[in-house]
């Protein structure tokens, strides 16, 4: 998860760790390393109300990684927009796309400092491949897609994704504006990935995100399975549609799925 500035320009905020922050918990609960004692005190008191934030931060990453494998290995999409990139871990867009196909070119969005901070691991691609960063907020598609048709030609199909971005929107009719918007500049053959926390599944879960954005912190809202799926409205979904992120097409060698509080898909553009 990641925090949308209110305004262009916030890549020159000054980054306080005297405050914990999403991104960086977030970072903290993949088991990446950057991150700071905030953060991580903030991260184990919420895993004290609820542990099980950890095996969902870790499958939405893994849930992520198996749709850029599908759209890279079996659709042959060689262009992302990866809008609410987060801090860089294993497996990042470019390094799982660029495996399969090196000629794979990704652009990268987010307007955190801290991420911005990372840009240059992010950043790294093979010879024949491109990645490029763009520091924007979601709720700026069009600037969005100014901004990365620079890297990607963007008559050409493209895989749209946002992980755990969504969230951050508050109102449920823009962040469905927003994704409509960024779709319609696409052409048929894209795809949308998306996954966010889901309400109505674990009231755990529910109760530990409530308190976290009484807190005082950005916050990250919960939304229903059905309004998940609302943002795939005249796409085409991909089997199993829209599920729990683990079963979502799970690797032959997992342990069995199970139902957790975040749910994803896949949809193609006709």
């Amino acid at each position: 998860m990641t925090d949308p500035a209110t305004a262009p320009g916030s890549a020159q905020q000054k980054i306080d760790t005297s405050v914990p922050h999403s991104a960086r918990i977030w970072n903290y609960w993949l088991g990446g390393k950057d991150n700071y004692p905030v953060d991580e005190e903030a991260g184990d008191a919420y895993t004290a109300v609820f542990p099980g934030i950890v095996t969902i931060a870790r499958s939405s990453r893994a849930f992520l990684r198996r749709n850029i494998t599908y759209l890279a290995g079996e659709q042959g999409i060689r262009q992302f927009l990866d809008i609410g990139t987060g801090l860089p871990t294993a497996d990042n867009t470019h390094q799982v796309a660029q495996r399969i196909a090196p000629e794979s070119r990704i652009v990268y969005v987010d307007n955190d400092p801290m991420v911005l901070a990372h840009a240059r691991a992010l950043l790294y691609s093979t010879p024949e491949g491109a990645t490029a960063y763009v520091d924007a907020n979601v709720l700026e598609p069009e600037r969005i897609l100014k901004a990365a048709s620079d890297t990607l030609d963007l008559s050409r199909p493209t895989a749209l994704i946002l992980s755990n971005i969504l969230g951050h929107i508050a109102d449920h009719d823009e962040a469905r504006s927003v994704v409509d918007r960024l779709m319609a500049a696409l052409p048929s053959g894209s795809f949308l990935s998306v996954n966010d926390g889901s309400r109505g599944i674990d009231p755990v879960f529910e109760r530990a995100q409530d308190a976290y954005n009484s807190s005082g912190a950005v916050p990250y809202n919960l939304r229903t399975v059905e309004e998940i799926t609302s943002f795939f409205d005249g796409l085409e979904l991909v089997e199993p549609g829209v599920v729990s992120v683990q079963q979502w097409r799970p690797d032959e060698d997992a342990p069995e799925p199970q139902v957790i509080a975040e749910h994803g898909g896949l949809a193609r553009k006709p």
